[in-house]
């Protein structure tokens, strides 16, 4: 690893405090993020005292309600806080962006009892929160889930399984949703279960190829019984509920994948300047200094887009089409910046004595959670020529 630090992001932030905000959330990802990422990551260790400290900064709960123990900060300035975090160590950044998932449901569709119950711990009690949509045969076609719930008195009983759930296993609460009524999407209802709820189990966490320290695990729901008051919005409107919380969600990931992808410029640019051959730092030589400019370019586009879907948000215009190019664009950006990282660091980049090799096993995923980058382009298609005629 080098030893120059990377230089901080020129941000264009609306107010003093969303800089002082940005400057918070540098010094604590480089005080208590960055320098145990590698090894942490290394021996699959989940931080939850990270996301404890976290939540202590009031940084779990950024983009909602004040009232309820949030921080109100616009989406413009929440995506630049998971881009520092994401940047530091994936597993942080995208674990908080599944937990302001998790938050969706009920900060914007639950009732003001539900929500003064629950918010305040979820928001900034030190809770964790996952999101349960995915099952085993449901990935992509998510309205064809099966797992169910029936009414039983003023009980719903849960019954499935679901997979690929971050946080599975050491999450606090989770927003699941199950099947109420008939097939495809109306007949689906959002939940909020208690992570310590009798016949809810986790299986082993997934052996993966990067974000070893994030659990990702399958959840199964045995009869798991929850009240009606746990009920968020109506019955049918989960699946509603649902591609709502998804288009906010892949604007996270369109964050997460800019940080990782400037994490992996700042290693290129660091070793390319320390690194000498044939007398030079090998950042003297025009082909890698054009590489880098293409690096930082990509990555400056990338950052552009997903901040304006987030002022779309903002200013609460439709965003959905903008939400889905962001998170194509700036995951497949992810690739190809960390892959290049990797090119330009040469044999060191295979080895773990530097991160690149990490961060592009990491990048990975971001073109697969939060729908694929083959579904983003599905929805911006359809945003474009509507829906397919297909029979």
């Amino acid at each position: 690893m080098t030893d120059r630090a990377p230089q901080p992001v020129d941000r264009q932030l609306p107010t003093e405090e969303s800089r002082d905000l940005l400057a918070l959330v540098r010094e604590i990802a480089g005080r208590e993020i960055r320098p145990q990422a590698a090894e942490e990551e290394e021996a699959g260790r989940f931080p939850r005292e990270v996301f404890r400290l976290l939540s202590d900064a009031g940084l779990l709960g950024l983009p909602y309600a004040g009232e309820f123990g949030g921080g109100e900060q616009p989406y413009e300035v929440y995506l630049q806080v998971l881009e520092e975090l994401a940047a530091a160590r994936l597993t942080v950044g995208l674990g908080v962006s599944v937990h302001s998932l998790a938050c969706h449901g009920l900060a914007g569709y639950g009732t003001k009892e539900q929500q003064g119950e629950h918010l305040p711990a979820m928001l900034g009690g030190g809770l964790l929160g996952a999101y349960c949509l995915s099952e085993p045969s449901s990935g992509s076609d998510a309205a064809s889930l099966t797992t169910k719930a029936v009414r039983d008195g003023e009980d719903w009983v849960i019954t499935g399984t679901k997979a690929w759930i971050t946080h599975g296993g050491v999450a606090d609460f989770y927003t699941v949703l199950a099947r109420t009524g008939g097939e495809g999407p109306k007949g689906i209802t959002a939940f909020l279960v208690p992570g310590d709820a009798e016949g809810l189990s986790a299986a082993a966490p997934e052996k993966k190829m990067g974000m070893k320290g994030s659990p990702t695990a399958q959840l199964h729901f045995d009869g798991v019984r929850v009240p009606d008051s746990r009920r968020i919005g109506e019955e049918g409107q989960g699946f509603t509920i649902a591609l709502a919380a998804l288009d906010a969600g892949r604007l996270g990931i369109a964050a997460c994948a800019i940080g990782v992808a400037q994490a992996a410029l700042d290693e290129a640019v660091a070793y390319a300047l320390d690194r000498k051959q044939f007398g030079h730092p090998i950042a003297d030589f025009q082909g890698l200094r054009f590489m880098l400019a293409d690096m930082a370019t990509r990555i400056e586009a990338g950052r552009a887009l997903y901040l304006a879907a987030a002022r779309l948000r903002d200013a609460g215009k439709p965003f959905s089409r903008q939400a889905a190019m962001a998170k194509l664009f700036c995951t497949d950006t992810a690739m190809a910046v960390t892959t290049d990282a990797v090119q330009v660091l040469g044999g060191y980049g295979y080895t773990q004595d530097f991160p690149v090799e990490r961060l592009m096993r990491e990048a990975k995923v971001l073109q697969i959670v939060e729908g694929t980058n083959q579904i983003q382009r599905m929805v911006i298609a359809r945003h474009l020529a509507g829906p397919e005629t297909r029979a």
